[in-house]
């Protein structure tokens, strides 16, 4: 029930910097970006099974393992992008928070044109000639 406590944790921390964002607005914020921060830690734990459990079926399954990795950092980036877009939204910097989300998807892209190409390559193959 993991969910509770991070729901828990989330809704103690909007309720302190409701109140403490009247008084000082920059310690709301920074309470924010720590309530956020604690709750991406109390994951890690989470992130690291998901991991380790499809390094096991790439290696069970004879994928390469170049690829599952690739794919990995391609989802790191889109959830360290938006966790970091959020924040900038939260501090009310809207237009920075949409530059953050372009440099993850062009990242993204990047990353992802190697795996396109074998995807390509491998349909082309298979196209009776």
């Amino acid at each position: 029930m993991e969910i509770i406590q991070i729901v828990g944790l989330g809704l103690i921390g909007t309720f302190l910097a409701l109140i403490v964002k009247e008084q000082k607005p920059t310690f709301a914020f920074m309470l924010v970006v720590f309530i956020g921060c604690v709750i991406f830690l109390f994951l890690v734990g989470e992130i690291a099974d998901i991991i380790r459990m499809l390094e096991k079926v790439a290696i069970n399954s004879n994928v390469n393992t170049v690829y599952v990795e690739t794919i990995l950092k391609i989802i790191g980036i889109a959830y360290i992008a938006e966790f970091g877009a959020q924040i900038t939204k939260d501090a009310g910097q809207g237009s920075i928070a949409s530059k953050i989300e372009l440099g993850g998807k062009i990242l993204i892209l990047a990353m992802a044109i190697p795996i396109l190409t074998v995807l390509i390559e491998t349909i082309i193959g298979l196209i009776p000639s």
